[in-house]
């Protein structure tokens, strides 16, 4: 069959490189894609976003099927227009994109549905929600409402932090339109993990769990990024944690969905807190993470092709997804001065040093050839390095090794990926 990837990232990356070993894959496209992907797929030049022009190019290309990586596209409706068009794809409606597409719609969901997450308010007054701040106290977490791309969440440690996250939003409009409302919620204690689930609209079957490092700084610190590195499985995701997390958190949303008009096929990502061995759930997102998708495919035994198309078909019932037990870790290269302005443009070696390393993998998340055909720099996040091992730390040891076998005075990366499991 003839598949089409959207997307440009390290998550598309991966999706196209588990895509690609698939017997039932005839010719593999990828919009936009990267100069990594073009070693999977061949890379068509339409934005992710390009609704009208994705479409043309799958009904003009005998596209059988689409994977929809990012958010945008999905909460902009390319699921739903594919479909009107007779293609079938991975990644719910814009009707159930909302769960991501707006944090008020989650958390609201979630109360009517008594799934557990944090208390919040949300707002588009500066004045309420700063009265809403010294009601309650501080740590708080201020989101904007809309996608921003990862980075719309910010934890305020002081009232003036607060304060100064809710004027930028609201005010500086720093998130644009995402940011026109915002959700301020309580800030949850404990360990944090993103747990994915396949659904088709009336079952929903657990994928490989992991943790990522949202912030930019080792120990985690700094500003919050859109991931630095992720490893797994996620020791804390015991078995029967997910099975609490299946009977808790994922089969009552997937139910409440269904009972509001808005089944929910695709991934599930919860983003949770545990403590005390009681998952809380943070956000919803409608897609892969990334870099979590990076190790969840690495450590992927099945094909990856038939649970993505069950997923459309609804028939996931009676699916099996099998994993390797090694341990998978991924540790981003960002451009200096990520996730703050930064340059492009510059240029990379020592890629070649990956062809031959089976238990490494370099995903490319924002690289593009120049007029040389070199290798160069496109984006913040810019090289996922993923390294498989049969514990964490030797799955660490074998992806920094990676890191350092690259020429690249223009990146950086956190060295502590990896360091709650160790």
């Amino acid at each position: 069959m003839n598949v089409l990837v959207v997307g440009g990232g390290g998550r598309e990356h991966a999706l196209c490189w588990a895509i690609a070993g698939s017997p039932l894959v005839r010719k593999l496209y990828c919009a936009p894609g990267n100069a990594g992907i073009s070693q999977e797929a061949e890379c068509v030049d339409i934005a992710a976003e390009d609704l009208e022009e994705l479409v043309h190019f799958a009904l003009t290309n005998n596209i059988d099927f689409v994977v929809i990586g990012p958010e945008a596209p999905l909460v902009a409706g390319l699921a739903d227009k594919l479909r009107e068009n007779g293609i079938k794809s991975f990644g719910p409606s814009a009707a159930a994109a909302v769960m991501e597409g707006s944090k008020s719609f989650m958390k609201e969901f979630c109360y009517r549905h008594k799934i557990p997450t944090a208390s919040f308010g949300r707002f588009t007054e500066p004045l309420k929600a700063k009265g809403f701040v010294e009601k309650n106290g501080v740590p708080i977490v201020i989101k904007a409402n809309g996608l921003a791309a990862g980075k719309g969440v910010i934890i305020a440690e002081t009232s003036e932090q607060a304060h100064q996250a809710i004027e930028d939003m609201l005010e500086k409009q720093a998130f644009g339109s995402a940011g026109s409302e915002i959700v301020i919620e309580e800030f949850l204690e404990g360990e944090e993990a993103s747990f994915f689930a396949l659904c088709d609209g009336n079952t929903a079957i657990p994928m490989a769990s992991a943790q990522d490092h949202k912030r930019v700084g080792d120990g985690d610190t700094g500003p919050n990024t859109g991931g630095m590195g992720a490893y797994s499985p996620a020791p804390i995701i015991t078995e029967s944690m997910t099975k609490t997390i299946m009977e808790t958190i994922i089969k009552p949303t997937l139910l409440g969905m269904k009972a509001e008009g808005r089944p929910y096929k695709g991934v599930l990502y919860a983003g949770l807190m545990i403590e005390n061995h009681k998952p809380k759930l943070l956000e919803y997102n409608v897609r892969f993470g990334d870099p979590e998708c990076q190790v969840l495919m690495m450590r992927l035994m099945s094909d990856l092709l038939p649970a993505l198309i069950a997923s459309e078909d609804g028939v996931l019932k009676d699916f099996d997804l099998r994993w390797y037990d090694d341990t998978a870790l991924t540790v981003v290269m960002a451009s200096n001065g990520y996730p703050g302005p930064y340059q492009k443009g510059s240029i990379i070696k020592g890629i070649e040093n990956f062809q031959d390393n089976k238990d490494i993998t370099l995903f490319h998340a924002g690289t593009k050839f120049n007029e040389k055909n070199e290798i160069c720099s496109s984006g913040g996040r810019v090289l996922a390095i993923t390294a498989l091992g049969k514990n964490v730390l030797e799955a660490q040891v074998k992806a920094y090794e990676g890191i350092d076998s690259i020429e690249w005075p223009d990146g950086f990366c956190r060295r502590d990926i990896g360091w709650r499991a160790l």
